[in-house]
């Protein structure tokens, strides 16, 4: 029997110990015999409060050492779950001790920070990737669903730990078990580790070549952003041909949607490193801190300077996608 802790750091993701969870009950269950283990920890053994804001009990704190296995759940606000260092050293002394560690979604930041990552590829949520690389040069982060090696784990967060945990069982159990469970839990097709995430800036549900190329390039020129013509003339097409394609599938300008893209990063770079607004602006192709600051608090209705923590409160940059038709799902 193998035994996991879940080491749970505030603004956790409910969601996230649901799914790890789940899947090891069922491999319980289908087994008929208790195949694993599990309790969840605390750093003083109290509730902790999650990400939607109810707390969730914890079996023991962190004097609990029996564990084959530990996943660290940390979600919002990662650099002030990753300042508990009784939750450092813990997991530094299950390091020596020869347990498997992992991190669901910012827990990574957290076995990062112990500096228990270092030369690991980690696998990274898009939305904290540029802050994850900005932070912890030590190690490679990824956006791939999840990573393994060397007795270490990580895991991107949401529906990859479905996929990370119908592995797990199938390291540590019975394969022919992890496939009944990912059959129990409807998951035809359990994804591969480097199965790629859907980047924010992706624009594939267009279905047009020309956009998904422009859209890359953007993205590797934004602390020196190309001209939209500079642009154009690098797919082979006049600019006006590039802006009509824009204007139907995107309903933006090519300059509205490069900026939207150097806006998205420099809001990550704000929430999750300790880079000046300066330093921010222009690694995002902004020359003008004053213009900087009149793009961003018309996007986001606050200053960079009060945008420095990613919590449940903090602005918000949505990625909005083409609308689905529900109503013909039902036919």
């Amino acid at each position: 029997m193998r035994k996991i802790g879940f080491l749970l750091l505030p603004e956790f993701s409910l969601l996230g110990l649901a799914a790890a969870i789940e899947p090891l009950f069922i491999a319980n269950w289908l087994a008929q015999r208790p195949v694993f283990a599990w309790a969840t920890l605390s750093v003083d053994g109290k509730p902790v409060r999650a990400s939607n804001g109810s707390a969730s009990a914890a079996n023991t704190d962190l004097k609990a050492v029996d564990f084959d296995s530990v996943f660290v759940l940390a979600s919002f606000d990662p650099a002030a779950a990753a300042r508990q260092v009784e939750a450092l050293r813990w997991l530094k002394r299950m390091a020596r001790a020869g347990a498997e560690l992992g991190g669901i979604e910012n827990g990574s930041w957290v076995l990062a920070r112990a500096g228990l990552l270092n030369g690991h590829e980690v696998a990274v949520h898009w939305d904290n990737l540029a802050g994850f690389q900005e932070a912890f040069s030590e190690c490679r982060a990824s956006a791939q669903l999840y990573r393994r090696g060397a007795n270490r784990l990580s895991c991107a967060g949401a529906s990859a730990i479905f996929d990370l945990m119908v592995a797990f069982i199938g390291w540590h159990g019975e394969a022919d078990l992890a496939a009944e469970v990912a059959d129990h839990l409807l998951l035809t097709r359990v994804r591969a580790p480097n199965a790629g995430q859907r980047q924010a800036n992706e624009t594939a549900e267009s279905g047009d070549a020309v956009i998904a190329k422009v859209v890359q390039l953007m993205a590797a020129h934004l602390e020196e952003p190309l001209s939209c013509r500079e642009l154009a003339r690098r797919v082979g097409l006049s600019l006006r041909q590039v802006e009509r394609r824009f204007a139907q599938e995107l309903g933006l300008s090519v300059l509205q949607h490069y900026r939207n893209i150097r806006v998205a990063k420099a809001h990550q770079l704000l929430q999750q490193t300790a880079l000046s607004v300066i330093d921010v602006a222009v690694a995002c192709g902004f020359s003008s801190p004053e213009y900087f600051s009149r793009v961003y608090r018309r996007q986001f209705a606050c200053l960079p300077s009060r945008d420095r923590q990613q919590s449940t409160s903090a602005p918000v940059l949505r990625h909005r996608k083409k609308p689905r038709d529900f109503a013909a799902d039902r036919h």
